[in-house]
Protein backbone atom coordinates (compact mmCIF):
# COMPACT_ATOMS: atom_id res chain seq x y z
CA UNK A 1 0.00 0.00 0.00
CA UNK A 2 1.30 3.58 -0.66
CA UNK A 3 0.96 6.74 1.26
CA UNK A 4 -0.41 4.68 4.45
CA UNK A 5 -1.52 6.42 7.73
CA UNK A 6 -2.06 5.03 11.86
CA UNK A 7 -6.02 6.15 11.13
CA UNK A 8 -8.00 6.87 8.25
CA UNK A 9 -11.31 8.41 8.54
CA UNK A 10 -14.35 8.36 6.28
CA UNK A 11 -16.54 10.99 6.45
CA UNK A 12 -19.53 10.34 4.08
CA UNK A 13 -21.82 13.30 4.79
CA UNK A 14 -19.45 16.17 6.02
CA UNK A 15 -20.42 19.70 7.26
CA UNK A 16 -19.24 22.98 7.82
CA UNK A 17 -20.78 23.27 11.09
CA UNK A 18 -21.63 27.08 12.08
CA UNK A 19 -22.02 27.62 15.99
CA UNK A 20 -24.25 30.79 16.86
CA UNK A 21 -23.79 31.54 20.98
CA UNK A 22 -27.09 32.52 22.20
CA UNK A 23 -26.96 35.72 24.69
CA UNK A 24 -29.74 33.71 27.25
CA UNK A 25 -32.08 31.11 26.36
CA UNK A 26 -33.59 30.28 23.26
CA UNK A 27 -36.67 32.77 22.47
CA UNK A 28 -38.95 30.97 19.87
CA UNK A 29 -40.37 33.12 18.00
CA UNK A 30 -38.21 36.15 18.94
CA UNK A 31 -35.50 38.38 17.93
CA UNK A 32 -31.68 37.36 19.25
CA UNK A 33 -29.18 39.13 18.82
CA UNK A 34 -26.29 36.65 18.91
CA UNK A 35 -22.64 36.66 20.58
CA UNK A 36 -19.72 35.29 18.85
CA UNK A 37 -20.11 32.70 16.16
CA UNK A 38 -17.79 30.41 14.62
CA UNK A 39 -17.53 27.91 11.85
CA UNK A 40 -15.30 24.58 11.30
CA UNK A 41 -15.11 21.76 9.44
CA UNK A 42 -17.35 19.18 10.56
CA UNK A 43 -18.58 16.04 9.91
CA UNK A 44 -17.94 13.27 12.56
CA UNK A 45 -14.19 11.22 10.80
CA UNK A 46 -13.60 15.10 10.28
CA UNK A 47 -14.07 15.83 13.77
CA UNK A 48 -11.70 12.69 14.81
CA UNK A 49 -9.15 13.16 12.41
CA UNK A 50 -9.46 17.11 13.51
CA UNK A 51 -8.66 15.71 17.45
CA UNK A 52 -6.18 13.21 16.62
CA UNK A 53 -3.90 15.51 14.34
CA UNK A 54 -3.86 18.27 17.08
CA UNK A 55 -2.24 15.55 19.22
CA UNK A 56 0.31 14.80 16.33
CA UNK A 57 -0.62 11.18 15.36
CA UNK A 58 -0.72 10.59 11.62
CA UNK A 59 -4.14 10.69 10.13
CA UNK A 60 -5.71 11.07 6.60
CA UNK A 61 -9.12 12.21 6.35
CA UNK A 62 -11.37 10.84 3.15
CA UNK A 63 -14.64 12.65 2.48
CA UNK A 64 -16.49 13.78 -0.60
CA UNK A 65 -15.97 17.69 -2.04
CA UNK A 66 -15.12 19.48 -4.54
CA UNK A 67 -11.37 20.67 -4.19
CA UNK A 68 -12.79 24.52 -3.84
CA UNK A 69 -15.15 23.64 -1.51
CA UNK A 70 -14.81 25.92 1.96
CA UNK A 71 -14.24 22.45 3.82
CA UNK A 72 -11.30 21.46 2.04
CA UNK A 73 -9.62 24.96 2.30
CA UNK A 74 -10.10 24.67 6.35
CA UNK A 75 -8.75 21.54 6.40
CA UNK A 76 -6.03 21.97 4.67
CA UNK A 77 -5.06 25.40 7.08
CA UNK A 78 -5.04 22.85 9.55
CA UNK A 79 -2.37 21.03 7.96
CA UNK A 80 -4.45 17.72 7.44
CA UNK A 81 -3.54 15.79 4.45
CA UNK A 82 -7.32 14.65 3.83
CA UNK A 83 -8.43 12.57 0.25
CA UNK A 84 -11.42 14.37 -1.61
CA UNK A 85 -13.49 12.36 -4.08
CA UNK A 86 -15.25 14.96 -6.32
CA UNK A 87 -18.97 15.54 -5.33
CA UNK A 88 -20.08 18.21 -7.74
CA UNK A 89 -22.08 20.00 -5.08
CA UNK A 90 -21.32 22.11 -1.98
CA UNK A 91 -20.97 20.56 1.35
CA UNK A 92 -23.58 20.91 3.65
CA UNK A 93 -23.84 23.93 6.45
CA UNK A 94 -25.22 22.08 10.07
CA UNK A 95 -26.03 24.73 12.48
CA UNK A 96 -25.57 24.55 16.37
CA UNK A 97 -27.04 26.91 18.80
CA UNK A 98 -25.18 27.00 22.20
CA UNK A 99 -26.99 28.59 25.08
CA UNK A 100 -24.89 30.01 28.38
CA UNK A 101 -25.78 26.91 30.40
CA UNK A 102 -24.61 24.77 27.79
CA UNK A 103 -28.20 23.80 26.09
CA UNK A 104 -27.36 22.94 22.84
CA UNK A 105 -29.83 22.97 19.76
CA UNK A 106 -28.29 21.29 16.48
CA UNK A 107 -30.10 21.92 13.24
CA UNK A 108 -28.81 19.69 10.10
CA UNK A 109 -28.96 19.56 6.69
CA UNK A 110 -29.45 16.48 4.81
CA UNK A 111 -26.24 16.35 2.93
CA UNK A 112 -25.78 15.81 -1.25
CA UNK A 113 -26.51 11.95 -2.40
CA UNK A 114 -23.46 9.69 -3.38
CA UNK A 115 -23.86 8.26 -6.84
CA UNK A 116 -22.50 4.48 -6.61
CA UNK A 117 -19.56 6.02 -8.35
CA UNK A 118 -18.59 8.02 -5.35
CA UNK A 119 -18.81 5.58 -3.23
CA UNK A 120 -16.58 3.08 -4.77
CA UNK A 121 -13.93 6.05 -5.08
CA UNK A 122 -14.49 6.73 -1.33
CA UNK A 123 -13.79 2.72 -1.00
CA UNK A 124 -10.76 2.64 -2.85
CA UNK A 125 -9.48 5.97 -1.38
CA UNK A 126 -9.80 4.30 2.09
CA UNK A 127 -8.06 1.17 1.06
CA UNK A 128 -5.10 2.68 -0.21
CA UNK A 129 -4.88 4.80 2.89
CA UNK A 130 -4.82 2.33 6.02
CA UNK A 131 -2.44 1.00 7.02
CA UNK A 132 -2.74 -3.05 8.43
CA UNK A 133 -0.99 -1.91 12.29
CA UNK A 134 -3.74 0.99 12.55
CA UNK A 135 -7.44 1.88 12.24
CA UNK A 136 -10.08 2.65 9.67
CA UNK A 137 -13.47 4.82 11.40
CA UNK A 138 -16.25 5.00 9.48
CA UNK A 139 -18.52 7.75 11.12
CA UNK A 140 -21.37 9.54 11.04
CA UNK A 141 -24.81 9.74 9.22
CA UNK A 142 -24.86 8.71 5.57
CA UNK A 143 -26.77 11.10 2.82
CA UNK A 144 -29.94 10.84 1.44
CA UNK A 145 -30.03 7.86 -1.00
CA UNK A 146 -26.88 5.98 0.20
CA UNK A 147 -27.62 2.23 1.08
CA UNK A 148 -28.68 1.92 4.93
CA UNK A 149 -26.16 -0.99 4.62
CA UNK A 150 -23.31 1.01 3.16
CA UNK A 151 -21.36 0.84 6.16
CA UNK A 152 -21.97 -3.04 6.84
CA UNK A 153 -20.95 -3.20 2.88
CA UNK A 154 -17.99 -1.21 3.71
CA UNK A 155 -16.99 -3.12 6.82
CA UNK A 156 -16.52 -6.80 4.55
CA UNK A 157 -14.56 -4.95 1.60
CA UNK A 158 -11.88 -3.43 4.09
CA UNK A 159 -11.51 -6.42 6.34
CA UNK A 160 -8.62 -8.04 4.16
CA UNK A 161 -6.70 -4.71 4.69
CA UNK A 162 -5.77 -6.25 8.17
CA UNK A 163 -6.56 -2.34 9.69
CA UNK A 164 -8.82 -2.43 12.27
CA UNK A 165 -12.48 -1.24 12.14
CA UNK A 166 -14.25 1.37 14.30
CA UNK A 167 -17.90 2.72 13.41
CA UNK A 168 -19.81 5.21 15.10
CA UNK A 169 -23.29 5.54 13.51
CA UNK A 170 -27.09 6.06 13.99
CA UNK A 171 -30.48 5.17 12.99
CA UNK A 172 -30.93 3.04 9.71
CA UNK A 173 -27.22 2.67 9.01
CA UNK A 174 -26.82 1.01 12.87
CA UNK A 175 -29.37 -0.89 12.35
CA UNK A 176 -28.19 -2.82 9.18
CA UNK A 177 -24.86 -2.86 10.12
CA UNK A 178 -25.79 -4.97 13.17
CA UNK A 179 -28.34 -7.24 10.56
CA UNK A 180 -25.59 -8.08 8.53
CA UNK A 181 -24.04 -10.34 10.45
CA UNK A 182 -20.83 -11.28 11.90
CA UNK A 183 -18.49 -11.10 8.77
CA UNK A 184 -19.84 -6.65 9.08
CA UNK A 185 -18.83 -6.30 12.92
CA UNK A 186 -16.54 -3.89 13.41
CA UNK A 187 -13.53 -4.46 15.97
CA UNK A 188 -14.87 -1.23 17.79
CA UNK A 189 -18.50 0.25 17.77
CA UNK A 190 -19.45 3.61 19.43
CA UNK A 191 -22.62 4.05 20.55
CA UNK A 192 -24.30 6.05 23.16
CA UNK A 193 -27.33 5.49 24.83
CA UNK A 194 -29.75 6.22 22.41
CA UNK A 195 -28.07 4.64 19.95
CA UNK A 196 -27.96 1.18 22.46
CA UNK A 197 -31.95 2.09 22.82
CA UNK A 198 -32.48 1.84 19.35
CA UNK A 199 -30.42 -1.62 19.08
CA UNK A 200 -32.55 -2.83 21.90
CA UNK A 201 -35.76 -1.47 20.63
CA UNK A 202 -36.48 0.19 23.95
CA UNK A 203 -36.31 4.07 25.78
CA UNK A 204 -32.66 5.45 26.51
CA UNK A 205 -34.62 6.31 29.89
CA UNK A 206 -34.93 2.68 30.51
CA UNK A 207 -31.60 1.45 29.78
CA UNK A 208 -30.54 4.54 32.18
CA UNK A 209 -32.92 3.13 34.62
CA UNK A 210 -31.74 -0.76 34.21
CA UNK A 211 -28.27 -1.38 34.05
CA UNK A 212 -28.89 -4.82 33.93
CA UNK A 213 -31.05 -4.28 30.47
CA UNK A 214 -28.02 -1.62 29.68
CA UNK A 215 -25.13 -4.19 29.96
CA UNK A 216 -27.58 -6.49 28.57
CA UNK A 217 -27.61 -5.04 25.16
CA UNK A 218 -24.17 -4.36 25.24
CA UNK A 219 -23.83 -8.28 25.45
CA UNK A 220 -26.24 -8.58 22.51
CA UNK A 221 -23.18 -5.94 20.42
CA UNK A 222 -20.61 -8.71 21.40
CA UNK A 223 -23.16 -11.52 20.14
CA UNK A 224 -23.29 -10.14 17.29
CA UNK A 225 -19.83 -10.01 16.98
CA UNK A 226 -18.69 -6.69 17.83
CA UNK A 227 -15.37 -6.88 19.40
CA UNK A 228 -15.38 -3.35 21.59
CA UNK A 229 -17.96 -1.62 22.25
CA UNK A 230 -17.27 2.11 23.58
CA UNK A 231 -20.55 3.35 25.32
CA UNK A 232 -20.32 6.95 25.52
CA UNK A 233 -22.58 7.82 28.66
CA UNK A 234 -23.07 11.64 28.56
CA UNK A 235 -21.95 13.21 31.75
CA UNK A 236 -22.15 10.01 32.95
CA UNK A 237 -19.00 9.24 31.58
CA UNK A 238 -18.34 6.19 29.43
CA UNK A 239 -18.35 2.08 29.79
CA UNK A 240 -15.89 0.04 27.47
CA UNK A 241 -16.60 -3.38 26.75
CA UNK A 242 -14.82 -6.22 25.50
CA UNK A 243 -16.14 -9.51 24.21
CA UNK A 244 -14.54 -11.59 26.36
CA UNK A 245 -16.95 -10.12 28.73
CA UNK A 246 -14.46 -7.85 30.69
CA UNK A 247 -16.19 -4.09 30.92
CA UNK A 248 -14.70 -1.18 32.65
CA UNK A 249 -16.28 2.32 33.69
CA UNK A 250 -15.11 5.66 34.06
CA UNK A 251 -16.19 9.13 35.56
CA UNK A 252 -15.28 12.44 33.74
CA UNK A 253 -14.34 15.30 35.83
CA UNK A 254 -16.74 18.32 36.51
CA UNK A 255 -16.26 20.80 33.73
CA UNK A 256 -18.08 23.76 32.65
CA UNK A 257 -19.99 22.33 29.52
CA UNK A 258 -19.81 24.79 26.56
CA UNK A 259 -21.00 22.41 23.94
CA UNK A 260 -21.81 19.06 23.50
CA UNK A 261 -21.10 19.00 19.95
CA UNK A 262 -18.56 16.73 18.92
CA UNK A 263 -17.76 15.64 22.36
CA UNK A 264 -18.36 11.42 21.27
CA UNK A 265 -16.34 12.05 18.36
CA UNK A 266 -13.48 13.36 20.87
CA UNK A 267 -13.89 10.39 23.15
CA UNK A 268 -13.53 8.16 20.31
CA UNK A 269 -10.36 10.16 19.37
CA UNK A 270 -8.80 9.77 22.60
CA UNK A 271 -9.63 6.31 22.36
CA UNK A 272 -7.50 5.29 19.37
CA UNK A 273 -4.62 7.40 20.34
CA UNK A 274 -4.47 5.72 23.57
CA UNK A 275 -4.61 2.00 21.43
CA UNK A 276 -1.93 3.16 19.20
CA UNK A 277 -0.08 4.01 21.60
CA UNK A 278 0.05 0.53 23.72
CA UNK A 279 -2.26 1.11 26.39
CA UNK A 280 -4.45 -1.40 28.17
CA UNK A 281 -8.26 -1.19 28.33
CA UNK A 282 -8.43 0.87 31.39
CA UNK A 283 -5.94 3.75 29.65
CA UNK A 284 -8.04 3.43 26.70
CA UNK A 285 -11.09 4.42 28.66
CA UNK A 286 -9.73 6.57 30.59
CA UNK A 287 -8.21 8.67 27.44
CA UNK A 288 -11.40 8.60 25.84
CA UNK A 289 -13.38 9.99 29.23
CA UNK A 290 -10.67 12.53 29.27
CA UNK A 291 -10.95 13.63 25.23
CA UNK A 292 -15.04 14.05 25.94
CA UNK A 293 -14.98 15.81 28.63
CA UNK A 294 -12.12 18.35 27.38
CA UNK A 295 -14.23 18.45 24.15
CA UNK A 296 -17.48 19.63 26.20
CA UNK A 297 -15.84 22.50 28.12
CA UNK A 298 -14.79 23.99 24.48
CA UNK A 299 -16.96 25.80 22.24
CA UNK A 300 -18.21 24.88 19.34
CA UNK A 301 -17.13 21.39 17.45
CA UNK A 302 -13.32 22.25 18.78
CA UNK A 303 -11.71 19.54 19.51
CA UNK A 304 -8.89 19.39 22.69
CA UNK A 305 -5.54 19.53 22.54
CA UNK A 306 -3.21 16.81 24.18
CA UNK A 307 -2.19 19.44 27.06
CA UNK A 308 -6.05 20.29 27.86
CA UNK A 309 -6.83 16.60 28.96
CA UNK A 310 -5.75 14.86 31.77
CA UNK A 311 -6.41 10.94 31.60
CA UNK A 312 -4.70 10.01 34.90
CA UNK A 313 -7.35 11.84 36.96
CA UNK A 314 -10.15 9.68 35.57
CA UNK A 315 -11.78 7.28 37.93
CA UNK A 316 -11.70 3.94 36.57
CA UNK A 317 -14.21 1.09 37.58
CA UNK A 318 -13.87 -2.62 36.53
CA UNK A 319 -15.58 -5.96 36.96
CA UNK A 320 -19.14 -5.92 38.55
CA UNK A 321 -18.39 -2.65 39.30
CA UNK A 322 -18.40 -1.43 36.21
CA UNK A 323 -21.76 -0.01 35.98
CA UNK A 324 -22.16 0.78 39.35
CA UNK A 325 -20.67 1.53 42.73
CA UNK A 326 -17.67 3.85 43.90
CA UNK A 327 -15.04 4.82 41.71
CA UNK A 328 -11.59 4.24 42.00
CA UNK A 329 -8.81 6.87 41.39
CA UNK A 330 -5.90 5.54 38.81
CA UNK A 331 -2.88 4.71 40.91
CA UNK A 332 -0.51 7.72 40.44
Amino acid sequence: MSGTSAVVTLTANPSLDRTLALPGRLDRGGVVRLGTSRTEPGGKGVNVARALAAAGTPVVPVLPADGHDPIVTALRALGLPLVTVPAGTPVRTNYTLTEPDGTTTKLNEPGAPLSAEIRRALTAAVREHADPAGWIVLSGSLPPGTPADWYAELVRALRDTGARIAVDTSEAPLLALLAAGPEAAPDLLKPNTEELAQLAGTTEAALAADPAALLAAVDWLHARGVGQVLLTLGADGALLSGADGERWSASPPRVTVRSTVGAGDSSLAGFLLADLAGAGPADRLRTAVAYGSGSAALPGSAVPTPDQVDPSAIPVRSGSDAVAGPAVPPAR
